[in-house]
């Protein structure tokens, strides 16, 4: 992909402070609510859901239905169930992943599957997928469900579509984006669109919500990808080189691989095929990404998309949802975890 680069505008120090203070009242409903519905009769239930829940994740997802409703000055409170809704989508996929990739750190905790076992997690994450959609039908809009369910079909086929790209070398980078398209933007863009929906504007502003959202999500997977070459276990709170092992085709493998000599290539195919898997393997594919700055290139594709996604907001009023919207959208490319 070729894609003019525009600069964010210039931080000190972009945060996600701003989005937090902006939703902090509505986060407390939403957690409670989060609360209840993990409760079950079954104790390992939310013994293991809780585990990964109260594990300090970010909770961007839910944040942004938060921010956006705030964007559109919504004075309801529809929007707290369903950003637990999308808390549960985000979760119920986070334990089946990890089940998947064997993982066995998220957030600097060991991960559900190792601590509570892999039969267990893969059926707590589906407990947490019907309680979403429970959340939805309460909710009562058939619209509403018709996105949250097709994001998550879609999220699916994109989990399914990175297990058949893994330890394809020949993985194009279109490719790759779709599937990230897939598996983390749709999420993100109905988390936003969502309240567009619930507070009853025009489709023109869910589209737009639903392009900052989605924007947004490539950016902060792009990121993602590029600290996994570019961080320490301790400040990402996984296992350095998870992908490599994995042989999943990020971007910065897929630069490396398309810049690098015919040496290169050789060792790249054999990496990522699984033949070349050790610390020492680890260490020269950061050489080579380094060596042909990859992880720069990574995250000059990622500034491109939360570029796009503070475009997708600019029609709406200034204030502070945007303004925490917008460095929303900024910390996603400059951060380091």
């Amino acid at each position: 992909m070729t894609a003019t680069v525009h600069p964010l505008r210039r931080r000190t120090d972009p945060s996600l402070e701003p989005l937090m203070a902006l939703v902090a009242s509505g986060m407390n409903n939403v957690n409670a609510v989060i609360l209840d519905r993990m409760q079950s009769r079954i104790p390992l239930i939310p013994a293991l859901a809780g585990h990964l829940i109260a594990g300090g994740g970010k909770r961007m997802r839910p944040m942004l239905t938060l921010a956006s409703a705030a964007l559109l000055d919504y004075a309801g409170t529809r929007h707290h169930k369903l950003a637990a809704t999308v808390e549960f989508i985000h979760t119920a996929t986070l334990l089946h992943d990890d089940v998947v990739d064997g993982s066995d750190l998220r957030r600097g905790k060991q991960t559900a599957n190792i601590v509570f076992g892999n039969p267990a997690t893969v059926l707590v994450g589906d407990f947490l997928f019907s309680r979403a959609f429970e959340l939805m039908v309460e909710d009562g809009s058939l619209k509403v469900l018709r996105i949250l369910s097709g994001a998550s079909a879609i999220i699916a086929e994109g989990e399914v579509d990175q297990l058949t790209a893994q330890r394809q070398i020949e993985t194009a980078e279109e490719r790759y984006l779709s599937i990230i398209n897939a598996k983390t933007a749709a999420l993100f863009a109905a988390a936003c669109r969502i309240s567009a929906v619930v507070a009853e504007r025009p489709e023109a502003e869910e589209l737009a919500l639903d392009s900052y959202g989605r924007n947004l999500g490539i950016a902060f997977q792009l990121v993602d990808d590029a600290i996994d070459y570019d961080s320490d276990a301790d400040t990402m709170g996984k296992g350095r080189g998870d992908d490599f092992r994995d042989g999943k085709m990020t971007l910065p493998v897929i630069l490396a691989y398309a810049r690098g000599s015919d040496d290169e290539r050789r060792f790249w195919q054999d990496a990522i095929s699984g033949r070349r898997t050790s610390d020492e393997d680890l260490t020269h594919a950061i050489g080579l990404i380094r060596a042909h700055d990859t992880v720069s290139a990574t995250r000059a594709r990622a500034q491109h998309y939360a570029r796009r996604a503070i475009d997708a907001i600019a029609g709406f009023p200034a204030g502070e949802a945007k303004a925490a919207m917008t460095e929303a959208a900024e910390f996603a490319v400059s951060r380091r975890y």
